[in-house]
């Protein structure tokens, strides 16, 4: 019987805890890394060899699918560099460098997917064109 009551107060409760309080926004997409705004580091940085397969925005998140050699991928250190300059244009654009440091030594060769947080490259307006320079590729991004 004891069990039963146990049961019973258990469903009531995750009953309650997966009720919505009628809040209908979808929480935010949390991206891998954030973008840096750094004109020096935008001047200064060297990459690695790599090649992007795509680029999509889905919110805030830039997903840049990109392969290079490797043996798993797990020490690359991936960055995205926006310069600091807003080109005065319809749309607005925005020069960015991709970097990737991999020191890894194997004859594989790996695609992943990354996300950025771009959220900081907002303009006035609704939308900036993001210029990645350094792969000769421009993408909306409309907020």
């Amino acid at each position: 019987m004891a069990y039963k009551k146990l049961l019973f107060l258990i469903s009531i409760g995750l009953i309650f805890c997966n009720c919505s309080n009628g809040d209908d926004q979808e929480s935010p997409i949390n991206c891998d890394f954030a973008t840096v705004i750094n004109p020096q580091q935008f001047a200064n940085t060297i990459s690695d060899q790599f090649t992007i397969n795509s680029l999509t925005i889905i919110d805030d998140c830039l997903t840049i699918k990109v392969s290079a050699s490797g043996c798993d991928g797990n020490s690359w250190e991936l960055k995205l560099i926006d310069s600091g300059a807003i080109e005065e244009s319809f749309p607005p654009q925005r020069d960015l460098k991709f970097s990737l440091k991999n020191e890894e030594d194997c004859l594989a060769y790996l695609t992943k997917e990354i996300t950025f947080d771009i959220s900081n490259l907002q303009v006035d307006g609704e939308k900036v064109l993001l210029n990645i320079i350094n792969i000769n590729d421009s993408i909306l991004y409309e907020y």
